[in-house]
């Protein structure tokens, strides 16, 4: 028996004639469709608020979350996982993304490896019940991503699918499935486009929500930041002056003692705490905010 095509196969009624409008009224389209994207993942936030909970229980038992992908999907989830570290501190092997094909494949759209469920199991080898595996996949029939969520399960990892296909074939290997229905691209099977879109507010959502949750912003500042450049290490002293009102040059001088770690220097001018004492707290509690209840606790 025939699948069924995903929707984000099917005919767009509304862009059929798209090739005959001019540059503003095709943008104009365009945007509408990625409008339809976001508003598809806001309907989709329920299952996604379950997997951000989830994985923040296995983080918390020192887990790990991995991506699996292919073509768009898997370059999406690329940028969101290497972008963890610099943006929140985070160890560097706390996200990790599996990309079909590997790096040499990320840049290079002529090795396409998507159809090797082989290798997606392959990827997933290591992963254990304290993992998060999720799987991306436009369409819901990916096998590199099919074989990846298998073995995961297989291993006791906790499994999520992203996908755009309400009755993706996946589905039954993930124990949550986060769905943005977008529909028909506006050009047809197009999914860098429209589900493109949802798929990058899905994985910016997920591992925004999970940093916040596992403490490393205060506020909605990044405190976990790490000042690679002069933009990231001015943006880090601003930090310090939002969160504490202090001036800038007060800020600067504790951000140098405490070596450019951000949360350290924050603790120190919050309580007032020794250097050693904004250590002990830090690793002992999850985020600035815990640290310093601890701290005034304590006095």
């Amino acid at each position: 028996m025939t699948q069924a095509l995903p929707p984000t196969e099917h005919r767009n009624p509304r862009t059929t004639d798209i090739d005959t409008l001019g540059s503003a009224d095709v943008l104009r389209l365009l945007v509408d469709e990625d409008v339809h994207a976001v508003e598809a993942v806001r309907a989709a936030i329920g299952p996604l608020a379950e997997a951000v909970d989830e994985a923040r229980l296995r983080l918390g038992r020192g887990g790990t979350v991995h991506y699996f992908g292919a073509g768009a999907s898997g370059r999406l989830a690329v940028l969101d996982a290497t972008e963890i570290t610099p943006t929140y501190g985070a160890p560097r092997d706390l996200f990790t993304a599996h990309f079909a094909g590997g790096s040499t494949a990320v840049a290079d759209s002529s090795i396409d490896r998507e159809d090797s469920e082989a290798m997606g199991a392959a990827d997933a080898d290591g992963l254990d019940a304290d993992s998060v595996a999720i799987g991306i996949t436009a369409s819901g029939t990916t096998p590199y991503v099919a074989g990846a969520l298998r073995a995961a399960g297989a291993a006791g990892a906790f499994t999520v699918l992203v996908t755009c296909n309400p009755t993706a074939p996946l589905r039954e290997l993930a124990r949550i499935s986060v769905v943005a229905d977008t529909g028909p691209e506006a050009l047809t099977g197009s999914t860098r486009l429209k589900a493109g879109t949802a798929t990058k507010v899905i994985l910016n959502a997920f591992s925004t929500a999970l940093m916040i949750r596992i403490g490393r912003t205060y506020g909605n500042l990044m405190v976990g930041l790490v000042a690679t450049n002069t933009k990231l290490a001015d943006r880090a002293v601003r930090l310090l002056t939002e969160a504490t009102g202090l001036d800038a040059s007060s800020c600067g001088t504790a951000l140098a003692e405490a070596g450019g770690h951000v949360p350290q220097a924050l603790l120190r001018l919050l309580t007032g705490c020794s250097p050693e004492q904004a250590k002990s707290a830090l690793a002992a509690h999850a985020g600035v905010r815990a640290a310093a209840a601890a701290l005034d606790g304590l006095q």
